[in-house]
């Protein structure tokens, strides 16, 4: 069986070049890296091809059985064509007998090197209609934001307004159709999507601002600045959690929750979202920032993500604020700790609504 990475060897690749080893020998080494592949977990010297663990680099072994120095891999289930039984390159096509797919086998459409390959799969435009694209091209990248190569600030070109463009990898394209016909107040509007083979690409209002995580490499927040933006938050949440389909937005942390000049609170990032789905029982991908994930959203709960997730982020942040870190480091103080403590329950239906969080912490203030 062969062992390879999937995020590497989706497609058809050609490798860059053969593993010298000598069997005889009780430990064997990449060619690039000249890390051990012996103690790389899975290998195994009778195997034909191998992705180092330490580069990245797919090696040939030189007494494979198979002679070609191509390896095919089924688009679908990612299955080395190459060892299945009848399989011939000069086939035209080959239905893998992992998955049933039937790949096209055609030398014109190889890649030559690993780094071809990789370029290839980081191209968020591959796939794109002309329409698309040409749409796309009005809008003139100015910078990245955060440090972040998949967001940026670009600028429509006919009117010179700006927006913010996000390559996403990982998302539901449903819950953005959603939002693009039915904005939520006080998150960013989006204007376009347009989906490639590699992302989806997403055209959104830009909201000027400081994040809170911004705010916190100047120090703790205020209790009454913190209260306050975790109540916003609450409205904003419960107009997600009560839609018709209601949406968890699983990811609030502090980067994603930004202070616009006039102090108004938007809440940012919907590319971790999903719907809520009572029914369901555990999540089909733990997705989440640690630290901020709630138990069931990293596969330790006893349910599957819910509005109740939203609410321990929630907890969390607040604390966050109040100390600078997170719960188990160091605890707020007083009542805002009885809060918290209830927010980040290990149990999802002993924390609150975010309608009944907001009602205890403006009683707080009473």
């Amino acid at each position: 069986m062969i062992v390879s990475l999937k995020e590497l060897f989706s497609k058809k690749i050609r490798p860059c070049d053969h593993k010298e080893s000598d069997r005889s020998e009780p430990y064997e080494y990449c060619t690039f890296c000249e890390a051990n592949l012996t103690m790389q977990k899975g290998y195994d010297s009778s195997l034909p091809y191998w992705i180092c663990r330490g580069c990245g680099k797919m090696l040939i072994n030189p007494e494979n059985p198979d002679d070609s120095d191509i390896v095919w891999i089924c688009d679908e289930c990612e299955e080395c064509l190459n060892i299945q039984p009848g399989f011939s390159q000069n086939c035209g096509e080959w239905k893998c007998t992992r998955c049933g797919f039937v790949n096209k086998i055609d030398e014109s459409e190889l890649y030559t090197s690993d780094d071809e390959y990789r370029a290839d799969l980081k191209n968020p435009y591959k796939g794109l209609s002309d329409s698309d694209a040409l749409e796309l091209s009005m809008y003139e990248e100015t910078e990245r934001l955060q440090g972040r190569e998949d967001v940026i600030l670009v600028r429509e070109k006919a009117s010179g307004e700006r927006f913010v463009k996000k390559n996403l990898a990982t998302y539901d394209k449903s819950v953005y159709e959603y939002l693009l016909e039915h904005p939520v107040l006080h998150m960013p509007r989006i204007i376009a999507l347009y989906e490639s083979n590699n992302s989806l690409i997403l055209i959104e209002e830009y909201i000027q601002g400081t994040t809170i995580a911004e705010m916190l490499d100047e120090g703790v927040i205020g209790t009454d600045t913190a209260l306050r933006i975790v109540k916003d938050l609450c409205l904003i949440l419960e107009e997600l959690h009560n839609r018709p389909k209601p949406i968890v937005h699983r990811d609030v942390k502090p980067s994603n929750v930004i202070i616009s000049p006039d102090g108004e609170v938007y809440l940012l990032d919907m590319n971790v979202a999903k719907w809520y789905q009572p029914e369901q029982k555990d999540d089909t991908r733990y997705l989440g920032t640690e630290g901020f994930a709630a138990p069931e959203q990293v596969g330790y709960g006893f349910c599957a993500s819910s509005p109740k997730s939203d609410v321990y982020a929630l907890g969390v942040l607040l604390n966050v604020m109040l100390t600078g870190c997170l719960p188990k480091e160091k605890k707020a103080e007083g009542a805002l700790w009885d809060i918290i403590e209830r927010c980040i329950s290990l149990e999802a239906d002993k924390r609150y609504t975010v309608r009944k969080l907001l009602t205890a912490l403006e009683a707080l203030e009473r």
